[in-house]
């Protein structure tokens, strides 16, 4: 399977089938999510292919393009050296002039919270097959949540979501992790 059909069935099965971002499904229905896939094996040029994706949207009405997500197959697999890459492109939303137009949401096979286990089920809110940044437009952001109610607790829903997958719910929708092991 491609990398951009994994994507696409991640975003599918377990972002919009489990409801973990009560957001995506319309976008995703309207054809306002761009996949953008970086083969590349050089940080450098990941970068600027983000500063692209960052331009893009810039550049493009969000009627059109609502939000990009840069998958990135080949590089950054280690957790903590994705995390210091994330650091690098918060940096580049920084010195584009971007903050507060711009946020990045982050994704990882073997994403791990802060403070938890790397077998704790809430992980599995931001495992993806792949390493993944997410840019969401912060405008887009605040108009759907002026209309949802109580989205602080999201976070809290999807932990418990996760916590009460069975394990073959578990090996049907994250089969990238199951084949690691």
């Amino acid at each position: 399977m491609s990398y951009l059909l994994n994507v696409e069935q991640w975003l599918d099965d377990v972002v919009i089938g489990l409801n973990l971002c009560p957001f995506a499904a319309k976008p995703r229905r309207n054809e306002q999510i761009r996949i953008a896939i970086y083969e590349t094996d050089s940080l450098e040029e990941l970068l600027e292919g983000i500063y692209q994706e960052i331009k893009r949207l810039d550049s493009t009405p969000v009627c059109d393009l609502d939000t990009s997500l840069v998958v990135c197959p080949n590089l950054l697999q280690d957790f903590d050296e994705y995390n210091q890459f994330l650091d690098m492109v918060e940096a580049l939303i920084s010195q584009c002039g971007k903050e507060g137009i711009y946020q990045v949401a982050s994704f990882h096979p073997d994403y791990c919270f802060y403070g938890t286990a790397p077998g704790d089920a809430e992980n599995l809110t931001n495992r993806a097959p792949y390493p993944i940044f997410h840019f969401i437009r912060e405008d887009s952001m605040e108009k759907v949540l002026a209309h949802y109610p109580d989205p602080d607790a999201i976070p809290e829903r999807n932990i418990e979501k996760m916590k009460k997958l069975t394990d073959e719910e578990i090996r049907r929708l994250f089969p990238y992790l199951i084949s690691k092991n």
